[in-house]
């Protein structure tokens, strides 16, 4: 069987370094923020181009915490995209704002830009760009558009560790980035972990606060918070893993590049990287009518697939109340219909993208 990720190989890949990072904490007893958490945070931070980063125990909670900070509450409207994971519209609706969609272009299936100022009203106060699939947003345009009306610019990043745009880190173009180290992420944790990227020190203040109950100062409650904080074994596995994310994002990289050359002798639509940009290729994807015809094909010859995603966020039935229906967002709606995401780790073999491809055109020359 080919699987979608391989997260055994990965860790018998840096066995030794990883096992020796998780016997310091267990020995040192400092399991809750720490050393090891700090030093990622500092490591993270410089990675991304930024100042400041704020170790979480989530992605969805570095959202949370960074529209908090941001100053987003009851009353006001926070713009994203519809086609994302769930966590992007669910940290709006944690705050008390309301989630207000605009679709992604064709292209890349990131926010179009040309709809965002039409979507803007007085109770804009935030507007979060999705990097999906490792691909990032359009950002000048959407810099343009935001900071003449003094509206927050909140990158989800979640799924973009390393993504470049006109050289400059993903994370490191807004107010704040968002990262998510769900394990299956390009750089994921051994559980769950997350983290807030700013140059803005107001910002760090109030994330570290946040995160932590709402105190500066012991059992001080400035803010009313959140048990947010980020495990020590988490920030020590993956200031580990930080010091090999490059070298696996070239193999991700080369990996799409195969990928694309051999699904192309069979007319499959993959979607393209950005002008200017470095996708960090978080998963493969392919594009075909006839979606769950081919996954089950593709199961039947033992290759895993994913989903990435098949309902947009505004027809899910739990954000039904938001106002949305069936055609308000034509690209994101067909892209879920036929999105599919194919294996991809850094430690795959040649092989095996060769045989993924093999099967796929099998499938479509049937």
């Amino acid at each position: 069987m080919i699987p979608l990720i391989d997260l055994q190989k990965q860790y018998h890949s840096i066995q030794p370094d990883i096992d020796a990072a998780v016997r310091r904490v267990m020995e040192t007893g400092s399991f809750i923020l720490g050393k090891d958490v700090a030093a990622f945070e500092t490591g993270f931070a410089a990675f991304c181009g930024v100042k400041n980063g704020v170790g979480v125990n989530s992605g969805t909670s570095a959202l949370h915490l960074a529209l908090l900070a941001a100053g987003v509450g009851p009353g006001d409207e926070v713009i994203t995209v519809p086609f994302t994971f769930i966590a992007t519209a669910a940290a709006i609706l944690y705050t008390g704002a309301k989630p207000v969609f605009v679709d992604v272009d064709p292209d890349y299936f990131t926010m179009d830009p040309s709809h965002l100022e039409k979507a803007i009203t007085p109770r804009t106060k935030a507007v979060i760009p999705v990097h999906l699939y490792g691909q990032m947003a359009d950002m000048d345009p959407i810099l343009d558009i935001t900071r003449k009306r003094g509206i927050r610019v909140i990158e989800d990043a979640a799924q973009a560790h390393g993504a470049e745009y006109k050289g400059q880190r993903a994370g490191s173009f807004g107010d704040m980035g968002c990262f998510s180290f769900y394990p299956g992420k390009n750089l994921g944790a051994c559980g769950e972990g997350g983290m807030v990227v700013t140059d803005n020190p107001e910002f760090v203040r109030t994330l570290r606060m946040l995160r932590d109950w709402g105190q500066e100062e012991r059992y001080h409650f400035s803010l009313k918070g959140f048990n947010y904080r980020m495990e020590g074994i988490q920030g020590a596995v993956l200031g580990v893993k930080l010091g090999f994310l490059e070298q696996w994002t070239k193999s991700r990289r080369q990996h799409q590049r195969a990928y694309t050359e051999l699904l192309s002798r069979h007319g499959v639509f993959i979607p393209q990287e950005r002008k200017d940009t470095r996708h960090a290729v978080h998963v493969l994807t392919v594009f075909h009518d006839k979606r769950e015809a081919l996954r089950k094909f593709l199961a039947d010859q033992g290759i895993q697939t994913g989903i990435h995603y098949p309902i947009p966020v505004h027809l899910q039935e739990a954000y039904r109340d938001l106002g949305y229906k069936e055609g308000d967002f034509p690209i994101s709606e067909r892209a879920a219909q036929r999105t599919l995401s194919l294996p991809l780790f850094p430690e795959m073999e040649a092989s095996q993208i060769q045989e993924i491809c093999r099967v796929v055109g099998e499938f479509i020359n049937q």
